[in-house]
């Protein structure tokens, strides 16, 4: 799970349709924009002046979008200006380094294969995360799996830790399936697009910019950023979301891409529109191709235009408002002042959302309700699904409510109602052994050394931190209840934040 609400976006809209095939690309330019015809010729001046008028006044829509084209003029001079920009203002990120300056030529085939693996894994942590965040991710994924082979070798538990708290865990899944779908080919890294979109999770977006920057292959790769950029250049208020539209945006994408330096070009693209055409503020006055910008044209004329109009804003579906009941269950043994403690860790369904990953017991509730039908809730998804009632088979230590976390998903807002729930089992390990046994869901026993080591979701781990805040708070509170002012702190000190000195 993660929180954030800007994000850097650098995956395709409308992901699931396939960019056009462009096989003239290399071989000749597309046509000029204006295009005589003897209807236009028969045209009076006064006609043609005012068509002309209207057609610099009025944005460009859906229904005229396939006839936009850049000019014979104006195709070089974006390439020159673009790359020249890009060659001495782009930022140094660590998988860029991977190549030097950008020169393909004479690099060994396992340079580029290098180079593909890199760009894969930068480019799919950058999906709906921002580059800052990133990078510390990037960069401790390519010192543990440095190359496919050292990856294809992980197991899921090991790529969810590294991939903890950077969201979106379906993209870590998917770059480990297919890197194991490559090396067990037995063949070379894929190299076209056509045979990287074979690879699972590879799509149309991803397939460009591998076979692009790591390949030289004279492909498009249009994410949102390329999109905001193409729709000022053209000041087209089409729909960014709408799949006739975006299969227009790779058009034009296509017709812009410099063949001899496609990957340095793509990058440039989208690094234009992630540094200075960004959507709320552009930086005109610094950018390389602004003279070629008709968004930036209609604004200067018309005070009620803005380039940000470009393209147009698409409203974001309400996210869905959800509920659940959380319980961090912590399980002693023997005498409790020694604090032999676990804490009790369920793995989600390998399907749906947070897939496969571990979590504190919760179960979702039909809205908001009280505490003692949370409780019931709790006991009862316990007893079903691990065989631990918890009134026959333990004694309550403690149970403590915690307080309320609101965390935020892409698509939906969920309110988390978080309690401590300490329990000494009666029979012990021997009882552990039979709800291993009996246990509907796949779940593990932890102690405190080992929660703080894993790779738990960024939600997860807030619980444990409201957890940890509101029970050293209590610690104070409960003076005159030293038992539980005592489980308290035997709780934080198996989190690893206090010292009990005992």
């Amino acid at each position: 799970m993660i929180a954030h609400s800007n994000f850097k976006t650098s995956y395709l809209a409308g992901k699931g349709h396939s960019p056009p095939n462009l096989p003239s690309m290399r071989r000749s330019s597309p046509p000029p924009t204006t295009v005589s015809t003897k209807e236009e010729a028969t045209e009076s001046p006064t006609m043609k002046s005012c068509r002309q008028a209207k057609s610099k006044a009025e944005p460009n829509t859906l229904g005229d979008m396939e006839d936009i084209n850049f000019s014979k003029k104006e195709i070089p001079e974006i390439r020159a200006s673009l790359l020249k920009w890009y060659d001495e203002n782009k930022r140094d990120l660590p998988w860029r380094r991977i190549s030097k300056n950008g020169d393909n030529d004479g690099v060994s085939v396992e340079e580029r294969e290098r180079m593909a693996y890199a760009v894969w894994v930068s480019e799919v942590m950058l999906q709906q995360t921002r580059v800052q965040t990133v990078i510390d991710y990037y960069n401790r994924w390519m010192e543990k799996w440095p190359t496919i082979h050292h990856l294809a070798k992980a197991d899921i538990e090991e790529v969810n830790e590294l991939w903890a708290g950077l969201g979106y865990y379906r993209r870590a899944r998917f770059l480990l399936e297919g890197a194991k779908m490559i090396v067990e080919d037995k063949t070379e890294f894929p190299k076209t697009v056509s045979s990287l979109r074979k690879v699972k999770g590879i799509g149309d977006y991803t397939a460009g910019a591998i076979a692009s920057i790591a390949f030289n292959e004279t492909v498009p790769v249009v994410d949102g950023n390329v999109i905001r950029v193409i729709a000022r250049l053209k000041a087209l208020s089409s729909n960014p979301k709408d799949s006739k539209t975006v299969k227009n945006f790779w058009k034009l994408a296509g017709r812009l891409l410099d063949p001899s330096r496609p990957g340095d070009f793509n990058q440039a693209l989208m690094e234009l529109g992630a540094t200075v055409c960004t959507p709320s503020g552009p930086s005109c006055a610094t950018c390389p191709i602004s003279h070629q910008c008709h968004a930036l044209l209609l604004s200067t004329k018309d005070k009620s235009v803005q380039v940000t109009d470009y393209p147009m804003k698409v409203v974001k579906a309400k996210q869905r408002r959800d509920f659940s009941a959380v319980s961090v269950v912590e399980i002693v043994e023997g005498d409790v002042s020694q604090s032999d403690s676990r804490f009790l860790l369920i793995k989600r369904p390998d399907k749906g959302l947070l897939a496969g990953l571990w979590e504190f017991p919760s179960v979702l509730l039909e809205g908001e309700t009280d505490l003692a039908s949370r409780r019931e809730r709790i006991d009862n998804f316990l007893k079903q699904s691990l065989g631990l009632d918890i009134r026959k088979s333990c004694k309550i230590v403690l149970r403590e409510e915690v307080g309320e976390y609101v965390h935020v998903f892409s698509h939906i807002r969920l309110k988390m109602c978080i309690e401590l729930l300490i329990l000494n089992l009666k029979g012990g390990k021997k009882f552990m052994q039979r709800m291993q046994e009996s246990a509907t869901l796949t779940w593990k026993y932890v102690d405190g050394e080992a929660l703080s080591s894993l790779g738990l979701t960024s939600g997860v781990r807030k619980v444990k931190l409201l957890l940890c805040r509101i029970a050293t708070f209590l610690i104070f509170v409960l003076v005159d209840v030293p038992s539980k002012s005592l489980h308290l702190k035997i709780t934080l000190h198996c989190f690893g934040k206090i010292n009990l000195g005992f």
